[in-house]
């Protein structure tokens, strides 16, 4: 089985925004594996479309948070392998279009990242910003949709888990956790693992933070996990502790002993 599968031919076909030779916007792994873990990556990297330039930005701003999740590819790669688990993520920058946000809110293209001004956002057509839910938008959530629903269809449970990244200091403002934890309703997953983090002395914890999620700010959770009913959570780990190799095996290592002991009930959704 390989670890990577070929896009969709109607990933390319039907985008009107990525040239054929250009990499597709999805990347996955272990797609047909039986592991009741499932790990997507809606900010994992931050290539930018041939056609959209470089939205006007200095190459330095590129590299910074605004662009993509540092450091979390890896982690949620190596978390990922350790289940022999599928991994969906997406491979062009949030700044294109960001693939956890509805496509109808103002972030979902953003005109301003933090203090940034994206100057390649401004003043879309309609068409200019359908072109990239067709193009990056839909292929990434189509595949997360087929990947749940084909496990549904073969009895599998799925326990869904969002990674991401969060930069240490947002707006001017420090941010002391060094893991947060993000849900909206339902805390089937959340729950047992803060309280194992708790209980393992990890470093501060973030509860719902840096952010809590909700049907207006955020897409991958509310659609893949709560209108499905299954459990799921968001892992947001600081960029600066996940930014080298160490800290990126560190931290994959670290939750992947707190979800192998996660209640045994969890996978099929008996716990409450």
């Amino acid at each position: 089985m390989s670890d990577r599968i070929a896009p969709l031919e109607d990933d390319i076909a039907t985008n009107g925004l990525l040239a054929a030779d250009e990499p597709a916007p999805v990347l996955t792994e272990r797609i047909e594996s039986t592991s009741p873990f499932v790990f997507v990556s809606d900010h994992a990297g931050r290539r930018l479309p041939r056609a959209l330039g470089d939205l006007g930005l200095a190459a330095p701003e590129l590299e910074r948070h605004i662009a993509y999740d540092i450091g979390i590819l890896p982690v949620a790669r190596q978390l990922a392998a350790a289940f022999e688990a599928p991994l969906v993520a997406q491979s062009y920058s949030r700044l294109a279009i960001d693939c956890n946000r509805p496509t109808h809110v103002a972030q979902s293209i953003p005109e301003t990242s933090e203090l940034t001004e994206i100057p390649g956002n401004h003043m879309l057509s309609p068409e200019q910003r359908q072109a990239r839910i067709e193009a990056l938008f839909r292929p990434y959530h189509d595949r997360i949709e087929a990947l749940l629903d084909g496990r549904a269809a073969r009895g599998l449970p799925s326990i869904l888990i969002a990674m991401h990244s969060f930069t240490p200091v947002y707006m001017g403002v420090p941010r002391p956790w060094t893991v947060g934890l993000l849900y909206n309703r339902d805390a089937r997953l959340a729950g047992p693992l803060l309280d194992l983090m708790n209980r393992e002395g990890a470093p501060y914890i973030g509860d719902r933070l840096p952010y809590a999620v909700d049907d207006l700010s955020d897409y991958t959770l509310p659609v893949h996990g709560e209108r499905r009913g299954i459990p799921h959570v968001g892992i947001e780990i600081r960029q600066d502790l996940i930014g080298e190799a160490r800290g990126q095996a560190e931290w994959a290592f670290w939750l992947e002993t707190l979800l192998r002991r996660l209640p045994a009930g969890l996978a099929n959704g008996e716990a409450r």
